[in-house]
């Protein structure tokens, strides 16, 4: 009996709902939100970045077919988070606070220090 492969859980420096700028690729320099994030292929998808042309056959929701603007997902190496405080892109730290007696751990920007919610 084959075993299946695992697939190891990777740490992202992002996370939907943040604001990202796109560091590489046709879609350098555009800033957006991330919509998802796609972890086992190490992709997000970013509102406005990497528009792709979908073509759609006639169906029974719309009958004329046509196409279609879509987002494609980026590899997260593409991407860099915006500073919250300073709104330029930033490297991601991870620090552990406590907070009501328990330790968590919570992403910071290396740039101002301010922790990122």
């Amino acid at each position: 009996m084959k075993k299946k492969k695992e697939i190891p859980q990777h740490k992202f420096h992002i996370k939907k709902g943040d604001k990202v700028l796109v560091i590489a690729g046709n879609s350098k320099g555009v800033e957006g939100e991330v919509l998802a994030v796609i972890v086992d292929k190490d992709r997000a998808v970013v509102a406005g970045a990497n528009i792709m042309t979908k073509h759609i056959k006639p169906s029974a929701k719309k009958p004329e077919g046509g196409r279609i603007q879509i987002e494609a997902p980026l590899h997260i190496s593409n991407l860099m988070l915006i500073d919250p405080k300073t709104g330029k892109p930033t490297r991601i730290g991870r620090k552990l606070v406590e907070v009501e007696g328990k330790m968590k751990i919570f992403r910071y920007s290396k740039v101002s220090g301010e922790i990122i919610k």
